[in-house]
């Protein structure tokens, strides 16, 4: 066989280290261990088909079960990779076939995942070449995604099925003796109200419990190490397994009264809040601990969306009625919160506010609108750390959809694309719904009022030193389709101003120089690829120009020079370029000869002319060490002779 070596727009990845990937807390159920025996070969170990097809259940670990495989199952000298699908649709003309490699894939979008009887019968005839390059492929698919599939007996493809989950306990325990937290191990043991809350989670959810196990750790000892003055309610503070049982738990079945039969009046005997105490729950469920005006205004602020909101009820709340009725700090103790002598309301209940917000968003479908507007406008700043955003992370992260993340935008885009941005930087990191943000930021690269919020997230992606080729590449594809798809001068400035920022990392400097190399080659268009290059004029070696001094191969410089100063928006963007590239060699007689031999090629010839008495326009007041004046100069060399008195240097009286 010729085994065909395919670079140009196949899926990328990142290499799995197979040391690390063994030494992952790993759990695995007697219904895994059957599957697991399932695909191997008995005589060898190694899998029995080049392509395997795992459908699980979303959520139930499918993907470490597939990584686990290979890392355990594949030869010593096999590459481990984890591909990213990023594409419109399954084609067999887009998955790599390197030899020695086992690749890992994930279909799980609800659109661009979807089978097709074409995609799948074309996996035979690439498990064979798998096969002749000693290679593997294992898909892990969504149950839903396989739907009326029947792919009978194919040569060289396996399918499995993945019905449930491992034990949630186990997986749970395993991940904190993996983290050094035995001892926490000990503690979730010993609570059978614990054990209980955890019971029957799906894979991702337990290595959430894990977290939140390791958060109430750190409350705990952030509160043993802070005594305070005495509760003045006399209660006891919380023990470790108690602060891990309230974090464990649901609140569900608490919950459920709190948000029974909506009233007017709170009374004893009706543990049923108030829509005012509602909307006061849900902003210390945010704040946590805070002044309590501004508690206050904040619970007002979601009350009022909930009343702006198409599925509000006029009047719902009244100002008399809420005079009326109990005062805030009796409604705040009610709610489950304190209030310090300064006034400061205190909610220490991080996991059970995260519960509320959950629970609302969750059983009250119309308060969605009004949760994302209220946290969007809540957010104080556009960082992690700020609660509001922090929370609207959580909600994206976990209910991530098509529908969560196009109302997520279509709210925040228009009034904090930096609370957008911020958010969605989280959400293409997360392993989860990764692709869906991936695939959501490619629609709105398309879409005007998207493109800042795709270039500050494709711009931190790119900037980080440990960025993966898979992810590198899904940036560049992104901020090259809002460089197609925007006419606008704006956004055309921030890409280049992100362009130039990404070109002081050395890696995105390569990724900047392929943009501009396939702009030449006629493979993607001038918009991004002029950007590129522009971009890398501004890189400097030894305080000269890095595309003079050091010229990579895959650049023809005179070229660009000449296209760009052709087109009259471009020239102009252009001049400055070349007049501080002109300016830093004008000290250097060798570098300036050089440079000037340069560019002269490209200020010649048709449609030349006008961009060249503007660039000399520029260099007035430039002089070399000889002191020659640098317009006059390229005016010598550019201008014939007879032309001179029709056409004077720019700058001269007529």
């Amino acid at each position: 066989m010729i085994l065909e070596t395919r670079k140009q727009d196949v899926l990328d990845g990142e290499i799995q280290d197979r040391t690390a990937l063994l030494q992952q807390p790993f759990v695995r159920s007697n219904h895994w261990t059957e599957v697991w025996g399932q695909v191997l070969a008995p005589a060898t170990g190694r899998l029995r088909q080049p392509v395997l097809i795992v459908v699980a259940p979303r959520s139930s670990g499918s993907t470490t079960f597939a990584l686990r495989l290979l890392a355990e199952h594949t030869a010593g000298r096999t590459h481990l990779m984890k591909l990213d699908a990023d594409w419109p649709t399954p084609s067999k003309g887009r998955l790599p076939l390197e030899k020695d490699h086992a690749y890992q894939l994930d279909l799980k979008h609800p659109v661009h995942d979807a089978l097709s009887a074409d995609f799948l019968g074309a996996l035979s005839k690439h498990a064979e070449n798998l096969n002749a390059a000693r290679s593997h492929l294992v898909l892990t698919v969504a149950e839903g995604l396989w739907t009326d599939h029947h792919l009978g007996e194919r040569d060289g493809i396996q399918v499995v099925r993945l019905r449930q989950a491992p034990d949630a306990q186990q997986l749970i325990e395993a991940r904190l003796d993996a983290s050094g937290y035995s001892r926490l191990v000990t503690v979730l043991r010993s609570s059978p109200t614990a054990q209980a809350s955890v019971r029957g989670l799906s894979a991702v959810a337990a290595a959430r419990a894990a977290r939140t196990v390791v958060e109430a750790w750190q409350e705990h000892n952030h509160h043993e190490q802070q005594p305070g003055p005495p509760d003045d309610d006399g209660l006891e503070p919380l023990t470790l397994a108690q602060r891990i049982e309230a974090a464990l738990t649901d609140w569900r079945e608490e919950l459920d009264t709190r948000f029974g039969e909506t009233t007017v009046r709170h009374s004893s005997d009706n543990p049923s809040l108030t829509l005012e105490d509602r909307c006061l729950l849900l902003a210390l469920a945010v704040w946590q601990s805070a002044p309590m005006p501004q508690v206050t205004r904040s619970a007002s602020r979601l009350q009022a969306f909930i009343e702006d909101s198409p599925a509000g009820t006029a009047a719902l709340s009244p100002a008399h009625s809420v005079f009326a009725s109990r005062g805030l700090r009796r409604r705040i103790k009610d709610v489950g919160a304190d209030v310090d002598t300064r006034d400061v309301v205190v909610f220490d209940r991080p996991t059970y506010g995260r519960a509320v917000l959950e629970y609302v968003w969750d059983n009250y479908d119309v308060m969605r609108e009004p949760l994302i507007n209220w946290l969007v406008s809540t957010a104080v700043e556009a960082s992690p750390e700020d609660r509001a955003v922090n929370m609207l992370t959580d909600l994206t992260v976990r209910h991530g959809t098509v529908e969560h993340l196009d109302r997520l935008g279509k709210i925040a885009g228009g009034v904090r694309p930096d609370v957008l941005g911020t958010v969605m930087d989280s959400a293409v990191r997360n392993e989860h719904i990764g692709r869906l943000a991936w695939s959501m930021l490619y629609r709105w690269a398309a879409q005007q009022n998207y493109a800042l919020v795709v270039i500050a997230v494709c711009r931190r992606i790119l900037a980080e030193p440990d960025v993966t080729t898979s992810a590198a590449k899904m940036a560049m594809v992104r901020l090259r389709r809002v460089a197609q798809s925007s006419s606008d001068k704006d956004i055309r400035r921030h890409m280049l101003a992100s362009f130039e920022e990404l070109s002081r990392h050395p890696a995105v400097t390569a990724r900047l120089v392929a943009e501009v190399s396939n702009w030449q080659q006629n493979k993607v268009s001038a918009h991004s690829g002029s950007l590129a290059f522009l971009a890398l004029m501004t890189a400097s070696d030894d305080k000269k120009p890095w595309l003079i001094a050091t010229p990579p191969p895959d650049i023809d410089i005179v070229r660009a020079v000449h296209d760009l100063l052709g087109n009259p928006d471009t020239a102009k963007e252009l001049i400055p370029r070349l007049t501080a590239w002109i300016r830093s060699c004008a000290d250097d007689p060798d570098a300036y000869a050089h440079l000037r031999e340069q560019l002269l090629p490209a200020l010649r010839g048709h449609n030349m002319f006008q961009a060249g008495m503007s660039l000399m326009q520029e260099l007035r007041g430039i002089s070399t060490t000889h002191g020659t004046n640098v317009a006059d100069d390229f005016y010598q060399h550019l201008v014939d002779p007879r032309l001179r008195t029709v056409f004077p240097i720019p700058g001269d009286a007529a």
